[in-house]
C-alpha cells in the first residue's frame, strides 16, 4: 500500500465524535428523482433543489438521490420534507458509526458503503444516509465516484419489475440490500491480498513483510468496526413497529440481516488469519535466528580446540620440547583435523546439524 493510502487510512483512528467535523463540499452533484407506479417508472435528473420540489408528485412513490452530498442543498431537501433536525445534523455531519432512528413520520438509516480501491490497493468507505417516508425514500450519497446503486437504477427503468409493485419500505430494502452485498466484494479483494501474503511470509520474512501485514491487519480491524454496527441497524428495522414497514417486509430485512452476520463473520476470520499470520511471521524470524545462531555455534566450537592448540604452541617459553622435533608441525596439523573431524561426527549423531 502507498504511504498516502495509508495517511488516508490512518485519519479514521483519529475521529472524536464529540466534536463536530465540518462537511467538505463535493465536488461532484447529481440529484436524481425517480418515479414509479406499477405501470412504469419516470426517471428525473434535476439541475436544482429547486426545480426538484416542483417536479415531485405527491401521489407517486419517489425516490430523490443525492449523489455528492452537499451541505446547501441536502438542508433544503429536508426542510422541504419537514426532516427533524436531529436526523437533518446526522445527514449533513460526517465520520459516524452506522445507526437507525425513528423520528416523526420518517425512518433514518445510515449506513456506510465500502469499495475497493484498484489504484491505492485498498477499501475505501462513503457515508449513505437513508430516508424513509410515505410515498418517500430519500438517500444522500457522500462520495458520487463510489456509486453503489447502478444495478438498482437498471432495476427501476424496466418496466414490471418487483421493484416498481412495492411500497417504500422494499425500496429501502433493496438499498441496504445492495450496499450489504457489496461488503462481499471488497471483502473478495481483501481475501485474495490475504492469500498473496500468506505465500510471501514463508519466502521473505523481513521488515518489509512484517510492515505489510501490519498494515492488512488494521484494514482488516476497520472493516470489523465498520461492518459491526450494520447489524443493528437491520434488526431496528425488524423490531421496528412503524407503519411505514409493513410485516411483509420481515423475510427481507431477516435476509440481510444473515448477510450482515456472514459478513461481520468473515470479516473475524479475516482479523484472525492476519493475526496468526503476524505470529507465523514472528515464529519465522526466530526460527532463522536460531539456525543463524546455532551455526556460529557450531563453528565456535569446532574452532576452539585448534585454537587452544596454536595457542599453546605459541607461547614464547624457551623450552618447549614439541618445537624441537622434526614433525612437530605437522602432527599438530594432523590433531587440529583429527579433532574437528571427531567433533563433527559426534554433532553429526547428536542430531546438531
Amino acid at each position: 500500500m502507498s504511504p498516502s493510502a495509508i495517511r488516508k487510512h490512518s485519519k479514521f483512528k483519529h475521529f472524536n465524535p464529540v466534536l463536530p467535523r465540518p462537511r467538505q463540499e463535493s465536488g461532484q452533484f447529481t440529484l436524481t428523482v425517480f418515479h414509479y407506479t406499477p405501470e412504469g417508472c419516470k426517471e428525473i435528473s434535476v439541475p436544482t433543489v429547486e426545480e426538484l420540489f416542483t417536479l415531485v408528485q405527491k401521489d407517486m412513490t419517489a425516490w430523490i438521490n443525492m449523489s455528492g452530498t452537499r451541505y446547501t442543498a441536502a438542508q433544503q431537501i429536508c426542510d422541504h420534507y419537514g426532516i427533524d433536525p436531529l436526523l437533518t445534523e446526522d445527514i449533513l455531519s460526517t465520520g459516524q458509526r452506522a445507526k437507525m432512528d425513528e423520528i416523526g413520520d420518517f425512518i433514518y438509516c445510515l449506513v456506510p458503503m465500502l469499495d475497493f480501491n484498484k489504484s491505492q490497493d485498498t477499501f475505501q468507505q462513503a457515508q449513505v444516509n437513508i430516508i424513509v417516508g410515505k410515498n418517500l425514500v430519500l438517500s444522500f450519497q457522500d462520495d458520487p465516484a463510489l456509486e453503489a446503486f447502478n444495478n438498482i437504477y437498471s432495476r427501476l427503468r424496466k418496466p414490471g419489475t418487483r421493484l416498481q409493485n412495492l411500497s417504500p419500505d422494499y425500496l429501502c430494502y433493496i438499498l441496504l440490500d445492495t450496499l450489504v452485498d457489496n461488503y462481499f466484494l471488497v471483502m473478495e479483494k481483501l481475501g485474495e491480498k490475504i492469500e498473496e501474503m500468506q505465500d510471501l511470509v514463508p519466502d521473505r520474512p523481513n521488515s518489509q513483510t512484517l510492515y505489510h501485514i501490519n498494515q492488512l491487519r488494521r484494514e482488516m480491524l476497520f472493516l470489523r468496526r465498520t461492518i459491526g454496527p450494520v447489524r443493528e441497524v437491520v434488526n431496528g428495522l425488524l423490531k421496528s413497529d412503524s407503519e411505514l414497514i409493513g410485516e411483509h417486509m420481515d423475510k427481507y430485512f431477516k435476509n440481510v440481516y444473515d448477510h450482515v452476520i456472514q459478513a461481520n463473520e468473515l470479516a473475524e476470520n479475516y482479523q484472525e488469519m492476519m493475526i496468526n499470520m503476524q505470529d507465523l511471521y514472528l515464529n519465522n524470524m526466530d526460527l532463522r535466528m536460531n539456525e543463524v545462531m546455532k551455526v556460529l555455534t557450531i563453528v565456535t566450537t569446532l574452532v576452539a580446540p585448534p585454537t587452544l592448540i596454536a595457542g599453546i604452541y605459541g607461547m614464547n617459553f624457551r623450552h618447549m620440547p614439541e618445537l624441537e622435533t622434526r614433525y612437530g608441525y605437522f602432527v599438530c596439523l594432523g590433531t587440529m583435523v583429527c579433532l574437528l573431524l571427531v567433533m563433527l561426527v559426534f554433532f553429526r549423531r547428536k542430531g546438531w546439524f
